[in-house]
């Protein structure tokens, strides 16, 4: 017996609608951070991690190294992060954030929280702490198996499979 599956049991489908509405509401709730939401990100890393290099930043958030460089210019002219030399290689940079970015970052997730909250409104607190686990358990798996050095390269590589 072929059962037929419509467009609402489609995993796609699935995360392309909260990944939509997430990143509207968190673009929303990160406006006047350089790059929005994924400003914020590369801010959160700075806090809250050893200071990386610009290498290693693209590669722990998937961003291209070119786009990051970018965003990573925005960022050090709004005053939100400093490029400083590694001590252990004076040729690369890391990414430090600066104390109004540590501010920045602070009311920005003051907003994401509620952000999350919206997107998570039909879901109880049970509900919610296992989908927050489920999805930090694969995409912990899927980084640890591929980490996205150059999402250009990897969308091609998908292409080729198929």
């Amino acid at each position: 017996m072929t059962t037929t599956q419509g467009i609402d049991d489609d995993l796609g489908w699935r995360l392309g609608v909260l990944f939509r509405a997430y990143v509207q509401s968190a673009d929303a709730a990160t406006a006047g951070i350089p790059g929005d939401h994924r400003g914020r990100q590369v801010l959160a890393v700075a806090v809250r991690e050893e200071p990386r290099t610009q290498s290693a930043l693209a590669q722990r958030l998937g961003v291209d190294k070119t786009v990051l460089t970018y965003l990573l210019d925005a960022l050090a002219e709004a005053g939100l992060i400093e490029r400083q030399p590694d001590p252990v290689d004076r040729r690369s940079r890391r990414v430090v954030a600066t104390e109004r970015g540590r501010e920045y970052l602070a009311e920005a997730d003051r907003r994401i929280r509620l952000t999350e909250e919206h997107v998570l409104a039909g879901l109880d607190d049970a509900d919610r702490a296992t989908l927050r686990e489920l999805l930090g358990r694969l995409a912990g798996r899927l980084h640890a198996a591929d980490p996205v050095a150059d999402p250009c390269r990897l969308m091609q590589e998908i292409g080729d499979r198929h």
